[in-house]
């Protein structure tokens, strides 16, 4: 009985020992086909590159900028003149002349202005006529007084009624001057309110295109503290000005001379040449921006282009002929670190991690500094150091010794493959 018991109580543990030792070898097992898998996998994976052509060929280079078609000459008409609007002859888009009729204020009271200084002018004048026969008057008295002394050996008459006769004369005189004067001052208030009378009919002052027209009819103008603005002229739309802001990194490759090509919103299929005219001194600072405002001169003669209308333009600042051109895309790209030599990948390489090897020469021309392509020798990425010219944001232009027409040069990594 004992020896029965003693079997029946050896038995389950010996399963559990058996147990034990087949879950311990499952479980290496699996653990040495992870780390076969994993680590066979991280050192026959390599990255794909994608590549592209150096080229010989032209470049141009621009800078953009933005801005707004102004006319070559644009003059807001305005009144002196405070009263009604009597009538306005023009309206938007007319074409106009020097000198042409543009509206009329109510001349009423300015004609009855001018009817009053002539009023007024006519009674100095009438004075000075006055005071000019007294004067010949007292002149004449005078001299009469002066004789009779003369012929009766200063007794008569005296001294006392010569003087008088003297301020007479001298009253006479000053009173014909100042007749004179009243006349200088009509005449001078007449001119002024025949000027104004003028003034009540407003001119064209140049010839061009009436682009706003603010009066109408029965409208009251009143300009007694700032000129009101009736009427903006367009001197001549067939040739315009296109006003860009330059940002001040690229100003100091702008100068006059410079061709350039525009878009504009309502044509943008169409690109308008211009000419740059002048570019100005004076900084403007938006948000901390500064830029520097380009003129540029614009053809219009078919009146395509409207004052107004935002402009895109493309300055062409550099053309290089004959260069040698890699992307822009390969000057970017960095190839990436591989793993040390020899050191263990994976799970089992985390758990045993390998002895620590120097840099590749990937990673040591990686590190240096100065511009620098990549080109593929037995499927690695090779440095080639280069110097850089122009660009034009897409192609660089550049010069190495080691780089030719043709040859393929990294620019990015597509992925990674066996």
């Amino acid at each position: 009985m004992d020896l029965q018991r003693e079997l029946e109580t050896a038995a389950p543990a010996r399963r559990r020992r058996r147990y034990v030792v087949v879950g311990v070898l499952v479980l290496a097992g699996i653990a040495v086909l992870l780390w076969y898998a994993v680590g066979h996998r991280s050192e026959n994976h390599k990255p794909r590159f994608e590549t592209r052509e150096v080229r010989r060929g032209d470049l141009t280079v621009t800078v953009s900028a933005t801005g707004t078609l102004e006319p070559t000459n644009q003059v807001d008409v305005s009144s002196e003149l405070s009263g009604i609007i009597k009538t306005v002859v023009v309206d938007f888009n007319d074409r106009v002349r020097i000198g042409q009729e543009l509206a009329r204020l109510d001349d009423t009271k300015l004609r009855a202005a001018v009817a009053k200084s002539e009023a007024a002018l006519a009674s100095a004048k009438a004075s000075r006529r006055e005071a000019a026969a007294t004067a010949v008057e007292a002149r004449a008295n005078l001299e009469r007084m002066q004789q009779l002394r003369r012929s009766t050996g200063n007794r008569v008459p005296s001294d006392q009624d010569l003087e008088t006769a003297k301020a007479t004369l001298d009253r006479a005189s000053a009173a014909e001057a100042s007749a004179q004067a009243r006349i200088a001052e009509a005449v001078a208030t007449l001119n002024f309110d025949r000027t104004n009378l003028e003034k009540s009919v407003i001119y064209s002052p140049i010839n061009g295109v009436v682009l706003i027209r603010s009066v109408d009819p029965g409208q009251t103008v009143a300009a007694s503290f700032q000129a009101p603005v009736l009427f903006t002229l367009a001197e001549d739309l067939s040739l315009m000005e296109l006003h860009v802001d330059v940002d001040e990194a690229d100003v100091g490759m702008v100068h006059e001379g410079q061709s350039a090509v525009f878009t504009v919103d309502a044509y943008p299929e169409r690109s308008f040449p211009a000419v740059i005219r002048q570019v100005r001194y004076g900084a403007e600072t938006t948000s901390g921006v500064v830029t520097y405002e380009t003129v540029l001169t614009v053809s219009n003669e078919d009146l395509t282009l409207r004052p107004g209308m935002t402009a895109t333009a493309e300055i062409t600042v550099q053309e290089v002929k004959d260069a040698l051109l890699v992307p822009n895309a390969a000057l970017r790209f960095v190839p990436p670190a591989p793993a040390a030599a020899g050191a263990r990948s994976g799970f089992m390489g985390r758990l045993m991690p390998g002895p620590r090897r120097q840099l590749s020469t990937v990673n040591q021309a990686a590190s240096q500094t100065g511009p620098k392509v990549w080109r593929l020798e037995n499927g690695q990425p090779v440095p080639v150091a280069v110097t850089l010219g122009h660009t034009d944001g897409l192609w660089t232009e550049v010069r190495a010794n080691d780089l030719a027409p043709g040859t393929e040069v990294i620019v990015s990594i597509l992925e990674e493959t066996r």
